[in-house]
């Protein structure tokens, strides 16, 4: 049954995403939402030949982009964080954004996510670069670091097919962390009350499984193309935000 269920949630999110420019709508897709489709296209229209000023409902400026990588417990958050403040980036958190969207109240996609995360598999990009797109679009700014994404080839292939000429890309943030340092850090934030399901040991082991044989591979064809920043994360926080800081300054930020 749960095997259905996913199948026919992918196909209509695939149907409707597969449009180009259109993603889920604000409160992501409804039934209601996906029998009018092509009303929406005509309220967010993308075409190859279409100026860049009429891209989606976006600025006339592309926004910047800065992927932001690194194993879980490796201080993403806490580095998104200290860069917002500093140098008025939007932090996207594509966990955030799908755990947030499991949550909310009426999402046919919820239970889908749940099965996901809770089995530390990567969630299909369908979903998560619509969510993306979407924050993008609501909140006004031009500066986004998101944090968690690409984290597999798929990923990174529907990035390219749905955002790829509608963003800047700059560069990915890549915050390398010894594995020993990121599973303390991980199991001491379950322990003091973080409230994702997935900060405990039998979940963090096949995050890091994922994480080493799906993520890994990407940070290195962005490293082959000379687009990795790479930061020693193992320090203390302080100290790893006084490189990062060197980075953002040196590229113009």
């Amino acid at each position: 049954m749960w095997r259905a269920l996913a199948r026919t949630t992918l196909r209509a999110v695939a149907n409707y995403c597969g449009s180009p420019g259109v993603g889920l709508a604000p409160s992501t897709l409804t039934q209601q939402q996906l029998r009018h489709s092509k009303a929406s296209k005509r309220f967010i229209t993308t075409t190859s030949t279409a100026p860049q000023h009429n891209i989606g409902i976006m600025s006339v400026e592309k926004p910047k982009v800065v992927f932001v990588l690194g194993g879980p417990g490796a201080g993403k958050g806490t580095q998104c964080s200290r860069i917002v403040d500093r140098f008025q980036f939007t932090h996207l958190s594509a966990g955030d954004l799908l755990r947030e969207e499991r949550s909310r109240e009426g999402s046919e996609f919820g239970n889908l996510i749940e099965d996901y995360i809770r089995n530390g598999k990567i969630v299909p990009v369908e979903v998560t670069c619509s969510l993306l797109e979407n924050a993008m679009k609501a909140s006004g700014k031009s500066r986004f670091l998101i944090d968690g994404f690409p984290r597999n080839q798929d990923n990174l292939d529907g990035w390219n097919r749905q955002m790829s000429e509608k963003v800047d890309f700059q560069f990915v943030l890549f915050f390398d962390c010894a594995e020993d340092v990121c599973v303390k850090r991980c199991l001491g934030r379950g322990q003091s009350g973080s409230g994702r399901t997935d900060d405990n040991l039998e979940s963090l082991k096949k995050r890091i499984s994922t994480y080493n044989n799906d993520s890994l591979p990407i940070i290195k064809f962005f490293e082959g193309a000379g687009q990795v920043k790479r930061i020693d994360a193992s320090p203390d926080a302080e100290e790893v935000f006084g490189e990062v800081e060197k980075i953002l300054v040196a590229s113009g930020f």
